[in-house]
């Protein structure tokens, strides 16, 4: 073997002939330390293989399974110092500070390519680390994250309905004014699509998605766009999909692009004739292909009716003295 056996973890001399090199020439000993590392996760890998084997042979005792967690320990060096499995680069590349580009994350592909964002450790700092009983821990102080780079989208979950209805209404009422529609109706909408602003879509990195009304990204659309499961009902069966959906940076986005995705439709005309009952224009809603859900009209009608809405709403008018 060559570096890394000659400085191993594992012993006492190769320890302390790693650790005064990583305070004479702290770049230089990156490559033993990155290489150290990658064993010890692949030790950790192949006893996590051992322990899902159905069982120790009918020959195993306590001494043979000590020698064989030490081939182990020492297969998981070799195979470390011949090349590895490509994390020593990876860890060489955190511990030595190299600057990473951070790249716009929207999808899971975008998420799996984005750098581990946190503050790289001198290569003595980590050598210091490991102590003399052979295992290695982290010092007291954990080591600092990188604060999250600040997202364009806007985050709010309610903590219960009345919050939803609350925060809601002002941007409900501005787009309901624009269809003619109470804004409770809108709210109810909203409430059925998000679990009442706690199940909004997201994008992978999870930044919300802010999308209230479950309009899909078609090739109309040019804004963000967020992947998500959705379930879709096909000859009434209930059928478990993916899908893209539109993606507002706010709330106040949501509404009113509910607004014009509606009103830029014909086949939403009979419904927008329908808005002074809330009950019609959810059925019209229905019957023009808004929602696969051959119940969707009937689910907003009893959120709308509900208890939740209804003690939301009254809430309001009491203190408030809202026009509701």
């Amino acid at each position: 073997m060559s570096g890394i056996s000659a400085t191993n973890y594992t012993d006492l001399n190769g320890l302390a002939e790693l650790k005064a090199k990583a305070g004479k020439d702290p770049e230089g000993s990156l490559d033993q330390v990155a290489k150290q590392f990658e064993s010890l996760l692949m030790h950790q890998m192949l006893k996590s293989m051992r322990q899902a084997s159905l069982g120790d042979g009918l020959l195993d005792n306590e001494q043979s399974l000590f020698y064989r967690d030490m081939f182990d320990q020492q297969l998981a060096i070799h195979l470390a110092d011949g090349g590895g499995m490509g994390l020593a680069e990876v860890i060489k590349r955190q511990l030595g500070g190299e600057a990473t580009t951070v790249l716009p994350v929207k999808s899971m592909e975008d998420y799996r390519r984005q750098a581990v964002s946190v503050q790289p450790a001198s290569a003595k700092e980590i050598a210091l680390r490991t102590s003399t009983d052979n295992v290695v821990h982290a010092k007291a102080e954990t080591t600092p994250v990188q604060p999250k780079a600040e997202s364009a989208f806007s985050s709010f979950v309610p903590r219960s309905p009345q919050e939803f209805v609350e925060k809601l209404l002002p941007m409900a009422t501005e787009a309901a004014s624009l269809l003619g529609l109470k804004p409770q109706a809108l709210l109810a909408q909203a409430a059925l699509e998000s679990g009442w602003g706690k199940h909004v879509m997201q994008f992978a990195n999870g930044d919300p998605a802010n999308n209230l009304f479950g309009i899909k990204a078609d090739s109309r659309w040019g804004g963000d766009k967020v992947t998500v499961s959705t379930l879709e009902y096909e000859q009434g069966v209930a059928v478990r999909k993916k899908a893209h959906f539109r993606a507002y940076e706010d709330y106040r986005q949501s509404f009113l692009d509910y607004v014009d995705f509606l009103k830029a439709d014909p086949r939403y005309a009979k419904a927008l004739q329908s808005t002074d009952d809330p009950v019609a224009y959810f059925q019209e809603l229905q019957k023009a292909g808004y929602a696969t859900d051959p119940n969707y009209a009937k689910k907003i009608s009893a959120v709308l009716h509900g208890n939740e809405m209804s003690a939301a709403t009254e809430r309001l008018k009491a203190v408030e003295n809202q026009p509701l």
